[in-house]
């Protein structure tokens, strides 16, 4: 059994990676956790001496197999407790990630496990993003973002590259949330901000900057 701190830098680490387990620097790990770099150097060689992480001084690290596994782990309970959350419990997309980081520490196997079988195995959390299941195998779908597309082409919305509240908030405005279907209707050259038609009602504008952290499937 991990510390909250400890399974919370074991997941800053994962996500960082991009989960490739590419190396990760001090500096970038302190920025994502608000902690001083000694702190985090402390904190590191914990990990290590747990054998979690491998820790090459002056370089930064990356996460051992024992590491991986631990972290896959709490992304799988972080992103079924938000499923969990939105689909039984009536919470919008974007209010479920701080109670998701609460709630990702309890350690019982068997509950997730039983969440997981309740929620009928689900490929991914609200937001669009893989859940690995029970093993830790992820089923990755081919997402495009919105900003790559050209005119004329359809998607479905089934992902996004941005988490903020205000960013959700911005496209629940919008219309823009999971599951629906948008096509291309035009291309402004002047700022590359994007017309699309969703779900066949009426046409609206967005940005490049938000164009990009939307994610379809063709």
């Amino acid at each position: 059994m991990h510390s909250f701190t400890e399974e919370n830098y074991l997941k800053a680490i994962y996500h960082l990676s991009d989960a490739n387990n590419t190396v990760v620097s001090t500096n970038s790990i302190a920025e994502v956790t608000n902690t001083k770099a000694a702190s985090v150097t402390d904190m590191l060689k914990k990990l290590a001496d747990k054998k979690l992480i491998n820790y090459i001084k002056y370089q930064g690290v990356t996460l051992s197999n024992t590491g991986i596994q631990a972290a896959v782990n709490i992304v799988r309970k972080h992103r079924l407790w938000e499923v969990f959350l939105v689909e039984k419990l009536g919470f919008k997309w974007d209010e479920v990630h701080d109670i998701a980081e609460e709630l990702e520490h309890i350690n019982s196997a068997s509950l997730i496990d039983r969440l997981d079988d309740f929620l009928g195995n689900p490929a991914a959390d609200p937001h669009g993003d893989p859940i690995p299941d029970r093993t830790g195998t992820f089923v990755h779908k081919k997402l495009v973002k919105v900003s790559d597309l050209k005119e004329g082409q359809t998607g479905t919305i089934s992902g996004v590259n941005e988490h903020s509240s205000l960013f959700l908030k911005h496209l629940e405005k919008l219309g823009l949330t999971l599951g629906t279907k948008i096509t291309i209707s035009d291309i402004i050259e002047f700022d590359g901000s994007i017309m699309l038609i969703a779900d066949k009602t009426k046409e609206r504008t967005i940005s490049r900057e938000v164009a990009k952290n939307i994610l379809v499937i063709l």
